[in-house]
């Protein structure tokens, strides 16, 4: 669709652009059209079926400049996005968009976008960079963590008549009430509960130590301010409790037989290794990960970006954007995730700046080594690419790969190839050295500025510099 705009690009200072579109007077009919089509369905006229109405006789009827104004409202979206893909560029931030007045019939519609955009790197050394790399670890805390988490899976609730220590867990009723008013959600029955899990509001658990089965208990408790039921924040509270067992929690010990029954080992020894060695295979990739990011982050130190305050504001809002939509999936809104860390949206976007601004550097550095190399996904790229999806769309990756065609999206699916493929480049041909040597290489490297020095090709900066 983008091939049915016409776009004209001017660059501007500080990493923005200027992008002039037209759409042709072809398009704007066959939109409006399709908006008369969908009025039509609403519309009532003598000697036509409701729903019947041809598109020419609505826009008679409504008036043109009416279902124009309609057509350019659900259109300018798509109509932006297209400008957008034609001009080539890749946007940063939100746009000022400005709209040209509603044309005459045979006459084109215009509009203007004014954005940021990613900016250009000037490459220095960016093959065979001398970045240290780590060991993958599996260090005894976390086996022994691994270990433990198995024996807590296998443990063994039993009653007890002792007192109720922390730890242990007990089966309640219990009745929550406000200004002696029950509330929703302040009532449970034969509900487990393990003291000192920290699942309940402060102070609930600690009024249930040292209770007994059979024994009844009012506990006093306040909900805490940003609780997320905002009718409850704040407000003092009082919980009748009946106390219907006390259990103890009996983990197995920590010998051969457990090995056999946690995980079908003959001995501890070997149900540990088998746990070293998943962890440090975990780690491996972590490490290959950190290796990859850090091979990036030496070629970003060794080029030149500029990256204006305004992009690296946009990008940072970005980033806030990005975070507050995972988080209302998660069922916290903006108010309430500000309300829990303390912050202000402005103190939130102030340290989001020095990830925003190195992001902004990592993607312009890959999109030059793209272009040095003249990197583009082969179709067996793009199938690979696509074989996970098209697994959980159960999907041939051919026919996936052609709707993306269809769509206009698949220049979207070969540019995160390319970029992949940028990275992999850096990594494979980059030297690495131990941690060690990276550190005293550093050491020993105090430039004066931010050019390389003569011979080392910006392979190792100071740290903090």
């Amino acid at each position: 669709m983008s091939s049915a705009l016409k776009t004209t690009l001017t660059e501007l200072p500080e990493s923005r652009v200027r992008v002039e579109a037209e759409v042709p007077p072809e398009e704007l009919e066959r939109r409006m059209v399709q908006t008369a089509r969908q009025l039509g369905k609403d519309l009532k006229m003598p000697g036509f079926r409701q729903g019947k109405v041809p598109p020419p006789v609505v826009i008679k009827r409504v008036g043109r400049e009416a279902v124009l104004d309609e057509t350019v409202r659900g259109a300018l979206g798509r109509w932006y996005l297209d400008a957008i893909d034609a001009a080539g560029i890749k946007p940063v931030g939100d746009p000022d968009l400005n709209l040209g007045e509603l044309p005459p019939e045979g006459e084109p519609l215009t509009f203007t976008i004014e954005i940021g955009v990613r900016p250009v790197a000037k490459l220095g050394t960016y093959e065979g960079v001398e970045v240290g790399r780590r060991e993958a670890v599996a260090d005894e805390e976390a086996v022994t963590g691994e270990i433990d988490a198995l024996r807590d899976h296998l443990a063994k609730l039993e009653s007890v008549s002792r007192p109720a220590q922390t730890g242990d867990f007990i089966v309640m009723d219990y009745l929550g009430k406000v200004d002696d008013v029950a509330f929703e959600g302040g009532e449970g029955r034969d509900q487990l509960l393990e003291l000192g899990s920290g699942r309940l509001i402060p102070g609930f658990e600690d009024g249930l130590v040292g209770a007994t089965a059979g024994e009844e208990r009012e506990i006093d408790v306040t909900f805490p301010d940003d609780y997320p039921g905002e009718h409850l924040a704040g407000k003092p509270a009082k919980f009748a409790i009946t106390v219907k067992d006390v259990q103890e929690k009996i983990v197995p010990e920590l010998d051969d037989a457990f090995a056999v029954d946690a995980a079908g080992f003959d001995t501890l020894d070997e149900l540990r290794e088998d746990i070293a060695n998943r962890l440090r295979t975990a780690d491996e990739e972590k490490v290959d990960a950190e290796f990859r990011e850090a091979v990036l982050d030496a070629v970003v130190r060794d080029a030149k970006v500029d990256v204006p305050d305004a992009l690296v504001d946009a990008r940072a809002r970005e980033l806030w954007e990005r975070m507050s939509h995972t988080l209302t999936h998660q069922g916290i809104d903006k108010e309430t995730y500000l309300r829990i860390t303390g912050k202000t949206e402005e103190e939130i976007l102030e340290e989001a700046k020095p990830d925003a601004a190195q992001a902004l550097r990592r993607e312009a550095v890959i999109a030059a080594v793209v272009a040095a190399q003249d990197i583009q996904p082969y179709d067996g790229d793009v199938l690979d690419a696509l074989q996970a999806s098209a697994e959980r769309e159960k999907v041939a990756p051919e026919k996936l790969r052609d709707q993306l065609v269809k769509t206009g999206r698949i220049d979207e699916v070969k540019d995160d190839i390319a970029q992949r493929q940028a990275v992999d480049l850096l990594a494979s041909s980059a030297v690495a050295i131990t941690v060690a040597d990276a550190k005293a290489r550093d050491a020993l490297w105090t430039p004066e500025s931010d050019e390389p020095e003569e011979g080392r090709g910006g392979r190792l900066w100071t740290p903090g510099s």
